[in-house]
């Protein structure tokens, strides 16, 4: 659990660069791609386009660097670092994912203060599939 514990203080960390004046909520994510390698992603607003959410952030690093695996997704969301809250990814970001992951993929988040593994089955048991 050490690995997951370490990769929530870094999401926690790189929450901070959110760009967020719209909606004030940050978001940070970590994600470990099979060859061990960390990707970061925070959430980015813009008012003209819908936002980019730290999920897709880390996804988008990881692929454009030749990371094709994935084995977990850390995230973490709320006002500040200090006050953070449930935090689990939006249905576009659940969706996106699915296309680079199998069923058994883990996204970790916080529920009641606690970090919780959830599977991508459970979040998406019916995504859009070709």
């Amino acid at each position: 659990m050490e690995e997951i514990e370490q990769e929530f203080e870094l999401a926690k960390k790189v929450m901070q660069n959110a760009y967020e004046p719209y909606s004030h909520y940050r978001v940070g994510a970590v994600l470990t791609g099979e060859s061990g390698k960390k990707y970061t992603g925070c959430n980015v607003e813009n008012h003209g386009i819908q936002a980019i959410c730290a999920e897709r952030v880390a996804f988008v690093k990881a692929i454009s660097e030749g990371e094709k695996k994935f084995k977990r997704i850390v995230i973490v969301g709320g006002k500040s670092s200090e006050a953070l809250e449930e935090c689990l990814p939006c249905g576009y970001c659940r969706q996106f994912m699915s296309e680079f992951v199998d069923s058994n993929f883990e996204m970790i988040a916080l529920e009641n203060g606690q970090m919780k593994k959830y599977k991508m089955q459970e979040l998406l048991p019916y995504g859009f599939k070709f």
